[in-house]
């Protein structure tokens, strides 16, 4: 089986069990996924599959990349990730993963880009608690002292105003709730990292080992 699938995150919105019961999910457009290139124990050290995702105009692409295709006699692809697995001999290249490669009730990872939300302070970007709101303090939302008296420096990994989110964030343990084979939909219960439309990963909760 596949580490993982490539995919695009749809949006969120709920299902229903059989009882009544309300479960948010995300849904994710995983697939179909193309495999480009094998690694092997003997050539590359470690075994994993190159997957390929979205199909994409020759325009943009330099020399070696193009190269890459021509080699796997396919068509340039958008995005391309590795995945660990146990094998890569069983699978042949240009096999497609589709979103079928999931069952309801696995358990996933989710990895994704959060979204970006530009420069922010203290408060919003690490949780801070304001300052005094009266009597004139002038020193509501800013920063406190920054650093003991005696070093008269600032301590590497001080938490400070600056860029927030539109980083790599790993959404764990989430549950397959339900799995579209026809439209290559998988319905993930809860939330994920990115935006709709932002590319995503969806990975064996426990990752495959050479």
């Amino acid at each position: 089986m596949p580490g993982g699938i490539l995919g695009r995150k749809v949006g969120m919105t709920q299902v229903f069990t059989g009882e009544g019961v309300t479960i948010p999910v995300t849904l994710i457009k995983a697939g179909p996924c193309v495999v480009v290139q094998r690694k092997t124990p003997e050539h590359d050290g470690y075994s994993a599959i190159q997957l390929g995702f979205e199909e994409k105009k020759e325009f943009g692409f330099n020399k070696p990349l193009k190269g890459h295709f021509v080699r796997a006699g396919l068509k340039p692809l958008n995005v391309l990730k590795e995945f660990r697995v146990p094998d890569s001999g069983i699978y042949q290249i240009g096999e497609e993963i589709k979103a079928d490669l999931f069952k309801v009730g696995e358990i996933v990872n989710v990895i994704g880009v959060s979204k970006g939300r530009g420069f922010a302070g203290g408060i919003k970007r690490h949780g801070f608690h304001r300052g005094p709101m009266a009597h004139g303090s002038k020193y509501h939302r800013r920063p406190g002292s920054l650093a003991a008296k005696g070093p008269a420096r600032v301590f590497k990994g001080r938490r400070l105003p600056g860029h927030y989110g539109a980083e790599r964030v790993t959404a764990k343990n989430l549950e397959i709730v339900r799995v579209d084979a026809e439209r290559n939909l998988l319905a993930v219960k809860g939330s994920v990292p990115g935006f709709r439309g932002s590319l995503v990963m969806v990975k064996n909760s426990v990752p495959a080992r050479s």
